[in-house]
């Protein structure tokens, strides 16, 4: 029997700035500095939430109340109809959290990102403005 599709305005809500450190408790940030992750976005929250084993669905055109410039929610169905979990080991809104911060700095996306800039100036290059020299 092919479950029913849950109302999803009673799902859990997460923005980005829940689990970013360089956000203060005043701005928004709900889980403390040394295990949020920094700039997380949609995508990535979204990725983590799926190898969670939760549904969810993001609304990339949603803004924060606090903040209107940072875009984008996830919201995240924790429990089935009948109230059973669908990942056992997160049982709340906080552990949500701190679940999807830890996976976020491991994303294959980000770990991509970072490997070019390791590598960078290993050649030779000219130092100066280039050009004609003035006589």
């Amino acid at each position: 029997m092919e479950e029913q599709i849950p109302n999803i305005k009673k799902w859990v809500v997460l923005y980005p700035v829940y689990i970013n450190p360089k956000k203060t408790i005043a701005e928004g940030r709900r889980i403390c500095v040394t295990k949020a992750c920094e700039n997380p976005t949609c995508i990535e929250i979204g990725d983590c939430c799926s190898r969670l084993k939760l549904r969810f669905a993001i609304k990339i055109d949603k803004t924060y109340p606090r903040d209107f410039m940072q875009r984008g929610r996830v919201r995240v169905l924790l429990k089935r109809e009948d109230g059973t979990l669908y990942n056992p080991a997160i049982s709340s809104r906080k552990q949500l959290m701190l679940h999807v911060a830890e996976l976020v700095p491991r994303h294959a996306g980000r770990t991509k990102k970072q490997e070019p800039a390791s590598t960078t100036s290993t050649g030779t290059s000219k130092s100066g403005k280039g050009g004609k020299k003035k006589r």
